[in-house]
This record gives C-alpha cells, sequence and structure tokens, in this order.
C-alpha cells in the first residue's frame, strides 16, 4: 500500500457536482493498492498515520497527532500512486490492484483508520471520478510505502 498524506486546514471530495465528503482540519490521504497487500499492511499503515506528530504543538514544532489535536481524515482510493513510468511516456497500472482485491481493502481501511482515530472518517467513492479540493496546511505531505516498513 502507498499513501500520500496531506496536512489540511480543508479539503473535500465531489462525484458529479455532489459533495460526498468534506472535512477541516487534519488529513487528505490518497490511498493507493497493489495485488500484495494485506489486512496485515492495512493495520500498521492506519496506525502510523494516526500515529505520525505532523501537528504543531504551543511551541510551534511538529509534534502532535492527529488524534492529539482532534483532527479529521478524508480518505480517497487512487490506483495511479502505483503507476510505472520506466518504459515510454504512457504510466502502466500493471502494479495497481484490480477492484476485487483493492475495493475490499479500502473498505477496511475505511474502518481501520475510524477505529485507530476514535471516530468515522470521510472517504470518497471508488472507482468513481472524484473532484478533490484541499487547502493544504504548511504545505506538509508525507508519501508512506508498506513495501518500505523496515
Amino acid at each position: 500500500m502507498r499513501v500520500i498524506i496531506q496536512r489540511v486546514q480543508e479539503a473535500n471530495v465531489k462525484v458529479e457536482g455532489h459533495l460526498i465528503g468534506a472535512i477541516e482540519q487534519g488529513y487528505m490521504i490518497l490511498l493507493g493498492i497493489e495485488n500484495a497487500d494485506s489486512q496485515e499492511d492495512l493495520v500498521w499503515l492506519s496506525n502510523k498515520i494516526v500515529g505520525l506528530r505532523l501537528f504543531d504543538d504551543e511551541n510551534g514544532v511538529m509534534n502532535l497527532s492527529i488524534k492529539e489535536i482532534g483532527g479529521a481524515i478524508l480518505l480517497v482510493s487512487q490506483f495511479t500512486l502505483h503507476a510505472s513510468t520506466k518504459k515510454g511516456n504512457r504510466p502502466s497500472y500493471i502494479n495497481a490492484a484490480k477492484p476485487d482485491i483493492s475495493l475490499p481493502l479500502y473498505e477496511s481501511m475505511i474502518q481501520q483508520l475510524s477505529k485507530d482515530l476514535g471516530k468515522p472518517i470521510q472517504a470518497g467513492q471508488f472507482g468513481a471520478d472524484m473532484k478533490v479540493s484541499l487547502v493544504n496546511d504548511g504545505p506538509v505531505t508525507i508519501a508512506i510505502d508498506t513495501k518500505n516498513k523496515e
């Protein structure tokens, strides 16, 4: 699994002009899933996301987690995170998991993040043409890949 985490002041996602998810302060997360990804990867990644200290404390130092500041999460599936650009100019998405694998893991990630955060999260619509808007705070953007845990 691969994620791009953006610390945001606000973020939202729309499908066909309809708002389906919105948050204020927190994380806008893009999630890409590969065929080899497992529930173990998902649990590790969720725990890592909720534990990251990316919010400023009283001294202006990034020392607080999203849970500590009462922040929100907006999760959006994004198979293009696994694009291969090694050959030619047209990306290949062969490493991205097909929906029969990625949809159940995406839904499990929504549940796991909600559990670890201690409250429901917002999410995009799997497989839809989504329009995502956000105000990146900082900017702070972090990439994590479960293949690089060690």
